[in-house]
């Protein structure tokens, strides 16, 4: 998986050279090329905003430096992905979606965004991570490249492990525990001390059920309705947590 990100803020990047994208870096599982646009700008003073036609607030990135910057990376050949407040939700779904992909070019607007003419001459497609704001796109790229790189093959220790995690299985993650197993009077949950990992599994299954419940009702409702594939013993753990309604 290649990401081309073009920013007026390259340095903003930054982060991404540690922990698990640094890894995944070096060991040429992701890579990663930060196009400043500034540096395609023919302007002399090397501007990539001006104000909008029309009249309205802020400035807007100018045309010229970002065609130049997108041509620079063979942007036609590939998916491009512009990360706005009004695109597609960064969800689940597309996260799975982009992480089949071999390239991905993403554009990060700044300012009030980009001239129009950059997103309908590249079919660019917009992505949002949340109804809000932000000075920029960068901060949205880097959640974008973060989620999609753990389903990379051979970045985390398998393909299951990180779909299992959090909202992939469809329920918010069951509580977890390490040493000591006990800190200042508050003790690890017994069951996971017993060694039987059916009990363990079980556990974990019902945590997450009453924490989804309580902190995504959203979630738990919809895999209340969808689930197909419970075994008898979970089934009766999704029973006993109904009655708690």
């Amino acid at each position: 998986m290649h990401f081309d990100v073009l920013t007026l803020f390259p340095e903003m990047f930054a982060p991404m050279s540690l922990s698990m994208t640094g890894r995944a870096e070096q060991n040429g599982l992701i890579g990663f090329n930060f196009v400043n646009i500034r540096d395609f700008s023919d302007n002399k003073h090397k501007r990539a905003d001006d104000y909008p036609f029309g009249g309205g607030r802020g400035m807007l990135m100018t045309p010229q430096p970002i065609f130049d910057a997108m041509e620079s990376v063979g942007a036609a050949e590939k998916r491009v992905l512009y990360m706005s407040p009004r695109g597609r939700l960064l969800d689940q779904e597309l996260i799975l979606e982009l992480s089949h992909e071999e390239e991905l070019v993403i554009l990060c607007g700044h300012y009030e965004g980009v001239d129009q003419r950059v997103l309908d001459y590249w079919k660019a497609e917009e992505v949002s991570v949340g109804d809000y704001i932000l000075t920029g796109g960068e901060l949205p790229a880097m959640i974008l490249m973060d989620a999609v790189a753990r389903l990379v093959p051979g970045v985390l220790a398998s393909r299951d492990a990180a779909l299992e995690e959090s909202v992939y299985s469809g329920l918010l993650e069951y509580p977890q525990y390490t040493q000591p197993r006990s800190f200042r009077g508050i003790d690890v949950p017994e069951v996971l001390l017993s060694g039987n990992h059916k009990k363990i599994r079980l556990w974990k299954f019902e945590e997450a059920l009453k924490l989804t419940k309580k902190l995504r009702p959203d979630l738990f409702n919809d895999f209340v309705q969808n689930h197909q594939c419970l075994s008898k013993e979970e089934q009766k753990v999704m029973e006993k947590v109904l009655e708690l309604l």
